[in-house]
């Protein structure tokens, strides 16, 4: 196993390449628990035929953990949206579609996206009130099963060189409703100061599934405030704000 291709290094985890394959490895006192949990997580979509970096094995590398997987080459969304800006159009909608098509499976084996949410909100330093009518709130929105990848975003989808798109980083998939998967990648395209995109995308999501954007624009709060409670102190606070102007009923 060689460790001198490095695809792109992020927090807590680098990623090489070696060969046709993907080496991810994480930090030192990266958590065990979360390691062997993205990499069930990624077992368990394999199975819903979607396509993707089929993983390998689970390892050590120089004491540390490490996910083996295949490497796609390619470039991903991202990266094709900064050098072909007359063609966001194009790729807002690969980019929708594909995660409908994500959302139109099911995988029971996979967390739930309300008790996941539900622990969040709880740990986080909002006051009592607050807390409780987000709990409440949630739970009272319709329970469904749908696979939500949870960080879906242009950089975790890479079109490969033989032309299909391959979504990327399982780490945070769960089984709830489809909507609250929109709001989080609405507020990744925020987080990111890519307004126009953000709106953009809404738009276009709400439009190609029928869903209205009332609906997902309840998750908003929700979804921000359960995303708080990790990341940036910047982000906190932007994500924060979403819970802060939200009328409560």
């Amino acid at each position: 196993m060689k460790l001198d291709n490095i695809i792109v290094v992020r927090e807590n985890k680098t990623l090489y390449r070696d060969g046709e394959n993907c080496i991810k490895v994480f930090d030192t006192d990266y958590s065990k628990a979360d390691v062997l949990n993205e990499a069930l997580n990624q077992a368990r979509v394999e199975e819903t035929g979607i396509k993707m970096n089929k993983i390998h094995e689970v390892t050590k590398v120089d004491g540390k953990w490490a996910i083996v997987s295949d490497y796609i080459a390619g470039k991903t969304l991202a990266e094709l949206m900064v050098e072909n800006p007359g063609k966001i159009d194009e790729y807002l909608n690969l980019f929708v579609d594909l995660q409908m098509q994500i959302h139109s499976k099911e995988m029971s084996s996979l967390s739930r996206l309300k008790d996941k949410m539900n622990r969040k909100i709880g740990a986080t330093k909002l006051d009592a009130t607050t807390r409780y009518e987000l709990h409440t709130r949630l739970e009272s929105m319709p329970k469904h099963k749908k696979v939500c990848h949870g960080d879906f975003n242009p950089s975790n989808v890479i079109i490969g060189e033989d032309g299909a798109a391959y979504v990327l980083d399982w780490a945070h998939a769960t089984q709830g409703n489809a909507s609250a998967d929109v709001a989080r990648t609405y507020l990744l395209f925020k987080l990111a100061g890519d307004d126009e995109i953000a709106e953009k995308y809404l738009n276009l999501f709400c439009e190609k599934s029928d869903t209205a954007k009332q609906y997902i624009q309840k998750w908003m709060p929700i979804v921000a405030a359960s995303q708080s409670v990790k990341g940036k102190p910047e982000e906190r606070q932007f994500l924060l704000s979403w819970v802060d102007v939200v009328d409560y009923e």
